[in-house]
């Protein structure tokens, strides 16, 4: 998969080269990515519905509807931890894409749980969605892992 860099000295500074060769299993990381827009467009057709059924208008984020703000803070909550979450995903698919792809589907998956949970109106319902935990530290092991691998630590 990669070459061993190779270290060139520029102002004092050992700079290394690096050659990456992605793997065509690289593709189910990328299919990840795919439905993780899916994923953020069907829980906002959520809202949307939502801000119908409670007549919730815009540009409110939230309302005195409990219901209506369990919908919305699965959605928002989504939103907020997404952007990490592909981040891990991206990186790490370069080392490990099966692995990694496995990882975040379990992820995904957990957030349709999460969010249906929360669409109960019962907050705690929300954690039956916990186990997207494991495909999220699994992808920041592998993170960490590739990243020992390039500095040649292990």
């Amino acid at each position: 998969l990669f070459q061993h860099p190779s270290r060139q000295k520029l102002y004092g500074k050992i700079m290394t080269t690096l050659s990456l060769t992605i793997q065509s299993d690289y593709g189910y990381v990328i299919l990840v990515a795919i439905s993780t827009w899916i994923l953020l467009n069907w829980m906002g057709m959520q809202v949307m519905k939502a801000r119908k059924k409670y007549e919730v208008q815009y540009p409110n984020l939230y309302s005195n509807n409990h219901n209506f703000n369990c919908i919305q803070r699965a959605h928002q909550n989504t939103i907020e931890n997404i952007p990490m979450f592909l981040v891990f995903l991206l990186i790490a698919g370069l080392h490990l894409p099966r692995l990694s792809a496995v990882f975040g589907i379990t992820y995904l998956i957990s957030r349709v749980v999460y969010a249906f949970g929360y669409y109960t109106g019962d907050p705690a319902k929300r954690n039956r969605g916990v186990f997207g935990y494991i495909g999220l530290l699994g992808l920041i092991v592998n993170c960490i892992l590739f990243a020992l691998n390039l500095l040649g630590w292990i």
